[in-house]
């Protein structure tokens, strides 16, 4: 077994500051995280919410509304609210309740799931945009 085990690094690389063509690459590559983040991510308001059950699609509703729906599921009923151009899980039978937790949905292509009943809630707007469910 070799008695220097330790790395050592060329003293020539030490100290050498990035050329030309290494700020290109970190421009580039920042302008292009910045157009494509505006590109795919919408923060447009949504104009409809899609409930299923399952691969089901229980229905599709205007956000401009005031509703209470209920969706029954395998392990119980979940009840979803819409009010005033936002929609959320405001209760459900599943035992950690994260989509609850998840809160008020009010920007295109959001998405609260209940996995456990098997009932997901996804706002829709009249462009397609990108989301983690179509992605």
């Amino acid at each position: 077994m070799p008695k220097n085990t330790h790395l050592q690094v060329n003293p020539s690389l030490q100290n050498k500051k990035p050329l030309i063509g290494d700020w290109l690459v970190i421009a580039v590559s920042i302008v292009a995280v910045i157009v494509l983040f505006q590109q795919f991510w919408s923060f447009a308001p949504a104009s409809q919410l899609k409930i299923r059950q399952g691969s089901t699609v229980v229905g599709i509703y205007d956000l401009s509304q005031t509703r209470e729906l209920h969706i029954k599921g395998p392990i119980g009923e979940s009840i979803i609210v819409i009010n005033n151009g936002q929609a959320r899980f405001k209760q459900s039978p599943c035992p950690n309740q994260y989509c609850v937790h998840q809160g008020w949905l009010s920007h295109a292509g959001q998405v609260a799931i209940c996995l456990p009943n098997q009932v997901s809630l996804q706002l829709l707007d009249a462009k397609n945009t990108y989301d983690s469910l179509n992605y």
